[in-house]
């Protein structure tokens, strides 16, 4: 089945312009061997052998920003397959559309040299045109992230499936449409005015070379709303919106996240907390949270004012 992945060419889209006339995506991740041997089924033994790599390389270097560097790698030289569709920005407020045609090879001494083969497809999608759940998502500052959930939006938009209205795509387990409703544009809220809410005292976004990659963090366990670190890189903290959910639903979610990050990114003398931000008090959620004091509960108010034109 194919999968769609958003793959950043080089900050704001520095190479999209070579790897376009090239035919190519690729990283770097200051790992500079040839991988073609070194890539196995799994990310897991991927990251066990080369997380310590780059940590001896860069010792200022967290475990958890190492690990994202090395899924990132691992993703697109083995994880991507030969079928899928590529979204990548190129600075300019629109996004390559292309083919993925070919297995890892490695070009030695070049810009981004752990490559894959691409099939440019000749389309250019303008951000203005997504839906404002896909804007989230393919705004995400990670190297590579899933957006498979999209697929029928960008079939749609690169001229290859039917048009599909805007909107996020369908939820399971809402029970509260208001909620979800009010709580789409929440989260770019948050990121957008971080340091005027409570949690700015102890934590802040979680960066990846001075660049905030913390909103839509994807991970194995699914995509973190808002990932953070404390001040003192002692606490790491997941942040999710409730967005109408059932509580269990949401609760179990966090739990995933928390042990995830927790077993896969967090160094030994690190631990792992989770925020739950709603709109309503919600006592079935305060019961499931009454027994996992790692989990706090937040709940947002909105307020405006009227003023004379």
């Amino acid at each position: 089945m194919k999968s769609y992945y958003l793959v950043r060419l080089g900050k704001q889209g520095i190479h999209s312009e070579l790897c376009a006339a090239e035919g190519f995506i690729g990283t770097d991740f200051d790992i500079h061997e040839d991988l073609s041997r070194k890539l196995p089924e799994d990310w897991r033994p991927f990251n066990l052998e080369f997380i310590p790599v780059l940590l001896a390389k860069n010792p200022d270097r967290s475990k958890i920003s190492a690990g994202l560097a090395c899924g990132g790698l691992w993703t697109v030289s083995k994880g991507i397959k030969q079928g899928d569709i590529v979204l990548s920005p190129n600075g300019k407020g629109s996004y390559l559309v292309g083919e993925v045609k070919g297995d890892y090879y490695y070009a030695e001494g070049k810009v981004l040299p752990h490559r894959r083969k691409v099939n440019w497809l000749g389309v250019v999608i303008s951000r203005a045109d997504m839906s404002d759940a896909l804007k989230n998502s393919s705004g995400s500052l990670a190297t590579v992230c899933t957006i498979s959930n999209y697929s029928n939006e960008i079939e749609a938009l690169i001229g290859a499936g039917p048009p599909v209205g805007p909107g996020d795509p369908p939820e399971t387990d809402i029970e509260d449409l208001a909620a979800f409703a009010m709580e789409k544009h929440l989260e770019d809220f948050l990121i957008k005015n971080w340091n005027s809410t409570e949690l700015s005292k102890e934590f802040i976004i979680f960066e990846e070379d001075g660049e905030a990659v913390g909103q839509q963090f994807q991970t194995d366990a699914g995509p973190i709303d808002i990932l953070a670190i404390s001040k003192d890189k002692k606490r790491i903290l997941v942040v999710e919106l409730k967005r109408g959910r059932a509580s269990d639903v949401v609760v179990g979610q966090v739990l995933r996240y928390m042990g995830f990050i927790k077993e896969q990114m967090a160094d030994v003398d690190q631990t792992v907390e989770g925020v739950i931000i709603a709109l309503e008090d919600d006592q079935k959620l305060r019961w499931a949270l009454s027994s996992v004091p790692a989990i706090s509960f937040y709940r947002y108010q909105i307020s405006f004012k009227l003023l004379p034109a």
